[in-house]
């Protein structure tokens, strides 16, 4: 048998562990540890969502320490080269709010999870679960879950699917996607905020025109919270690459036409020079799902 290369330093699992049984008993130990872990931030979680970790800022305190973020972080301007990169800007939001700063993700990456995880371990991660997504998407999710160390929540509405079907009839996405997407993910979203001082999310300027503007820090009038876009200074190429060089997780859909994802009724492949969200709500005078406007 050929030697197993061994860092320097560091001897071979088998060596360190004295043994194949040794070993296993190890990866047992650490699974309990990280299940541990996840159970604290659960913890965390319902706790500041109840009010009885800390008290919620009021809105003019969190409006003026918006203000102030972007005053420090945004150079010269959107878009300038000297604005802060996305690691500086999630540490300055890690410093102010701490675990009252959640994550929102649609799963079409990972990358904005694992940038804050690195440094804020098992934040709260908010996934709009609307009961219409691609299968992918909820892979992408799972995946999620179990390779970075965030806690993934899945935000469901009020209403079933079906539910939603016997009070307003079937398919109210092909009749009224404004209403549907209303009740479905962004009222959802804006009541599990309440529980939030700040939430980061996956906004880039190269997403659409509607976003070319997207500051590093605002106050999220709509939600009364602190709105924190750590990467919209990414085109696509970076972000793609940093998933690579990294390893994360991106949504398979990605590699097939979808270079923008939302739920599967309402969402289509796009073409060559099309915009990259021209394959969302095709067809109807709708860009933007509520969430960010």
């Amino acid at each position: 048998m050929s030697a197993v290369p061994v860092a320097l330093g560091v001897a071979p699992t088998h060596a360190r562990t004295g043994g194949e049984g040794s070993s296993l008993a190890g990866l047992a130990a650490e699974a309990r540890r990280k299940a541990a872990l996840r159970e604290q931030s659960r913890a965390r979680r319902n706790a500041r969502v109840d009010g009885r970790e800390r008290r919620r800022r009021s809105i003019s305190e969190l409006s003026e320490i918006a203000r102030r973020g972007q005053a420090e972080l945004g150079g010269s301007g959107i878009g300038a080269a000297d604005e802060a990169s996305a690691e500086e800007v999630i540490a300055w939001a890690v410093e102010q709010f701490g675990d009252s700063l959640a994550v929102a993700s649609s799963m079409t990456d990972s990358v904005l999870s694992y940038l804050v995880s690195r440094q804020l371990p098992w934040v709260d991660v908010l996934f709009g679960d609307t009961g219409y997504h691609f299968a992918e998407t909820l892979g992408t999710r799972d995946a999620v879950a179990h390779s970075i160390d965030v806690t993934v929540v899945d935000v469901r509405p009020r209403l079933s699917v079906a539910e939603q079907d016997e009070a307003y009839g079937a398919d109210l996405f092909a009749r009224d996607p404004e209403s549907c997407c209303r009740m479905r993910k962004v009222e959802p979203m804006r009541e599990i905020l309440g529980g939030y001082e700040a939430w980061a999310t996956g906004l880039r300027r190269a997403d659409s025109g509607t976003r070319a503007k997207a500051p590093l820090v605002t106050f999220d009038h709509n939600n009364n919270l602190v709105k924190i876009n750590p990467i919209a200074a990414w085109d696509d190429d970076r972000l793609v690459g940093y998933a690579l060089r990294h390893g994360l997780t991106v949504n398979p859909l990605l590699n097939d036409g979808y270079p923008s994802i939302g739920c599967e009724p309402c969402t289509r492949r796009v073409s060559a020079g099309e915009d990259s969200r021209a394959g969302r709500w095709s067809g109807v005078d709708k860009t933007e799902c509520g969430l960010h406007i």
